[in-house]
């Protein structure tokens, strides 16, 4: 089974859960490798954090030049024109790490999934459509991309799911974030919802809700 290329940390030698993490356009998965002694998790919550690498495709809203990505997409529009059945052949790429996870002895409900703008986008498709239950999801600066094609699975349809968003996001307004939000509440997931002023990025005082949010689902 091929699986992406990815970095891993492991916070102790005896994992007992998994969050796998996903990057932003142009990025890779070193790029979220210092929010791990940001977030102070206890040193006794073994987690195994996956960071994988998106592949280089050709994006239409760079001329065709390639560049690390999960999808193309067509527009900088509110309306977030994307090839969908890239973004859904990613996501299925990124299941494979669950089903390792699996395969190594993580049960499935202490593995979260959690990415940053086109990551996010990628996570939503993944997570609300996984058909074994999971722990979280966690939604940075992103847009429920596939809202209109998705099948949702009723193993994940109390998925807890934490949303965050800068307020001044001029690269994915935060209006995208609260629509994500009020389609999720309306099929009544659990969505913590919170907004930050900052601009397409994370700050410290959302690393710490992450934190505490993580320590609520795997403690």
């Amino acid at each position: 089974m091929a699986i992406l290329d990815a970095f891993e940390i492991e916070t102790n030698d005896r994992p007992a859960a998994s969050i796998i993490w996903l990057h932003g356009l142009g990025s890779n998965g070193y790029d979220f490798e210092p929010i791990i002694p940001e977030l102070n998790l206890p040193s006794h919550l073994a987690i195994r954090f996956i960071f994988p690498h998106a592949l280089k495709r050709a994006l239409t809203i760079n001329g065709g030049l390639k560049m690390p990505s999960w999808y193309d997409f067509y527009a900088h529009d509110i309306d977030r024109k994307v090839d969908t059945k890239q973004l859904t052949a990613s996501a299925n790429d990124v299941a494979k790490f669950i089903h390792r996870e699996i395969e190594n002895g993580i049960a499935s409900e202490r593995i979260i999934i959690a990415g940053f703008s086109q990551g996010g986008a990628v996570g939503y498709q993944l997570a609300l459509s996984y058909p074994q239950k999971l722990g979280g999801l966690i939604a940075l600066s992103t847009y429920f991309a596939t809202k209109k094609t998705i099948e949702y699975h009723p193993a994940n349809d109390k998925l807890p799911i934490f949303i965050g968003h800068g307020s001044d996001d001029s690269i994915v307004p935060e209006l995208l974030g609260q629509q994500a939000c009020t389609i999720l509440k309306e099929k009544k997931y659990t969505v913590d919802y919170h907004s930050y002023s900052m601009e397409h990025s994370v700050c410290m005082q959302e690393v710490k809700a992450i934190s505490r949010w993580i320590q609520i689902r795997l403690l």
